[in-house]
């Protein structure tokens, strides 16, 4: 058993978040006082949050990115690829190819079994060419 040092509650281990640096490896708070937590900090500092999920861009949830994953597999492996080979330097974003724009920048690709073979395209001029030319090859 360990206590919280919030609510004072002596919980089950399995309450509480694993923490390496902590001497029992286990976090301090038990998971439901960091839900808390974490809940009155996003609402205090709300602008300044989704401002900062307006940068990175939409995450989707994991239902839809499984749901990608089974409907268009060639798709999930091709943007899989990307994000690898950026996270690893082995791939570098550029500006958009478009309006020279250094936000907000999508891998595109025009076909999906050439996962690497992409354009850089802000997110606006992604929208467009989508919007012109419909969906890519080999989805």
């Amino acid at each position: 058993m360990k206590v919280c040092i919030k609510c004072k509650k002596s919980l089950s281990p399995s309450n509480f978040y694993k923490h390496k640096q902590m001497k029992d490896g286990l976090l301090s708070k038990c998971k439901q006082c960091c839900k808390e937590d974490s809940l009155i900090n996003r609402q205090k500092n709300i602008e300044k949050i989704r401002a900062y999920d307006r940068k990175r861009g939409n995450r989707q949830s994991r239902e839809y990115r499984d749901n990608l994953k089974e409907k268009y597999p060639n798709q999930y492996k091709a943007q899989t690829m990307v994000s690898n080979a950026i996270r690893d330097k082995r791939l570098f974003k550029e500006p958009c190819e478009r309006c020279g724009e250094n936000e907000r920048i999508h891998a595109h690709h025009d076909d999906y079994l050439k996962p690497l073979n992409v354009r850089w395209l802000c997110a606006i001029h992604h929208h467009q060419w989508h919007a012109k030319n419909g969906e890519a090859i080999n989805k």
